[in-house]
């Protein structure tokens, strides 16, 4: 199951969304002023003595930037998932803009174009040292218009696409009930309404018998700091959703108490990918024991932006704080840490493996099969002779997925039955599980279950 991703990694700070419009004669005082009076961080010159927007944005850090009014718009639409353009979420990188992730059915991705690639030019315009919001502005565009840019691929080699640019859209919140009564949510940005989302989506898998839930906030770029706090509320024993460092006041910040919770079992997986909003909610699950992480590190974005209405219609973006999980736990420049670290795309097969055994704590693990053949048959011995009376005593479990695996099961000899699945998928994994439903001869009862986890080659 693949995860998709919003356009931009920038939390985007509500609380602080509706400051008063600055009336000055011209932006540039309007934004000198605001730099004075809010910006959190280290100013690099004297900004009085720089004569415009442009050069003072300089000075700042890479997450404070200016908009016109029709980038603004642009920029909301993208955190929204309401974007037009050519399907792709990026990131920041030292070649240029490398992309993290692509949209089915947009243009990115039906030329080919693939997560890991960097765009080194939008028409004709160099990409490097560019901003995510400049290079989106450029990007993005009326629907019907062509963009032309040149790649980096992943193989080492260049190539320039003409792209035309449409309208899609990405579903801010998706879900599935995998295997076992397990309800799977995926946030893809964290939308004005993505809490209200999360909650339906988690109702619509309890009527249909969830019991466990995994929540995916991988390639997650985060968005409106209010839905972090509706969704950190949505867990149990979670009363502050980050602690709050302003340019001169710290304090903790209460999470949004929710009706329904998920259970105390839930699952959350991160990737290098999570960032900013999405590491808020890492973070304060990680501090008050709430959930479980799964995955690799977050990218380590732990500032607050504000943005600042200027008198002629564009917004002035800038950092006015840094957060950190409501007990401590450090995210700026340094990520989240999960509890349980995994391969690279395989955290949900991990996190929906631990799921399951949940249900069989008394089965006896059995040895890994790494790398099997994609039509692996399976011999299961037993002690003594054993009578093949309950086929369902085996089952393969596709793990991600909401599927069992066919197999036939048939007696290879007296104390050995194999298990013949159908061809197995390259590079999945599963779960063989063998439950305790089997005779002896002497109609003595299979004592303990068991389970082997399986790898198959790619």
């Amino acid at each position: 199951m693949r995860k998709v991703s919003g356009l931009t990694t920038f939390v985007f700070l509500l609380t602080l969304l509706l400051a008063p419009m600055y009336t000055w004669a011209a932006p540039i005082d309007e934004v000198r002023q605001l730099v004075k009076e809010y910006y959190k961080g280290e100013l690099q010159s004297n900004i009085t003595e720089l004569d415009s927007i442009e050069s003072i944005v300089g000075q700042l850090d890479p997450y404070s930037t200016y908009f016109t009014k029709e980038e603004f718009e642009r920029y909301t639409d993208s955190i929204n998932n309401k974007p037009t353009g050519i399907g792709i979420s990026i990131e920041e990188h030292e070649k240029g803009i490398q992309i993290v992730s692509t949209f089915d059915s947009a243009p990115a991705k039906e030329a080919g174009i693939e997560p890991g690639d960097i765009i080194l030019s939008v028409d004709g315009n160099s990409t490097e040292r560019m901003s995510v919001q400049q290079a989106s502005s450029l990007i993005t565009g009326k629907a019907g218009t062509k963009v032309n840019i040149e790649v980096l691929k992943i193989t080492g080699k260049k190539q320039s696409y003409i792209l035309t640019r449409k309208s899609f859209q990405v579903p801010v919140v998706s879900n599935e009930m995998l295997y076992g009564n397990v309800g799977y949510i995926s946030i893809n940005s964290f939308s004005e309404d993505g809490a209200s989302l999360v909650i339906a989506a988690k109702e619509r898998l309890a009527k249909k018998g969830a019991t466990s839930y995994i929540l995916d906030l991988r390639n997650n770029g985060g968005g409106y700091v209010n839905t972090a706090e509706e969704l950190i509320g949505l867990f149990p024993n979670s009363p502050h959703a980050y602690m709050l460092m302003l340019k001169n006041q710290v304090g903790l910040v209460k999470s949004i108490p929710q009706k329904d919770l998920f259970p105390n079992n839930t699952k959350v997986l991160i990737n290098g990918y999570s960032a900013s909003a999405s590491e808020m909610t890492a973070a304060a699950l990680l501090d008050h024991k709430s959930a479980t992480l799964y995955g690799q590190r977050t990218y380590g974005k732990g500032s607050m932006q504000s943005f600042y209405p200027l008198s002629d219609g564009s917004y002035l973006k800038l950092t006015v704080a840094e957060f950190a999980g409501p007990k401590g736990t450090v995210v700026n420049k340094t990520g989240v840490q999960p509890q349980v670290v995994t391969k690279e795309g395989m955290e949900l097969e991990k996190a929906h493996l631990d799921t399951i055994l949940e249900s069989y704590p008394s089965y006896k693990r059995l040895s890994k099969l790494e790398n099997v053949a994609q039509t692996k048959q399976f011999t299961v011995t037993f002690s003594e002779a054993v009578q093949l009376n309950k086929k369902e005593g085996i089952e393969l479990i596709a793990l991600g997925d909401t599927k069992k695996i066919p197999l036939k099961v048939e007696q290879k000899s007296t104390n050995q039955i194999k298990a013949i699945p159908t061809k197995l998928e390259k590079g999945a994994a599963y779960l063989l599980l063998i439950h305790p439903t089997f005779q002896s001869s002497k109609d003595i009862q299979m004592e303990q279950g068991a389970y082997v986890e399986v790898t198959v080659q790619q």
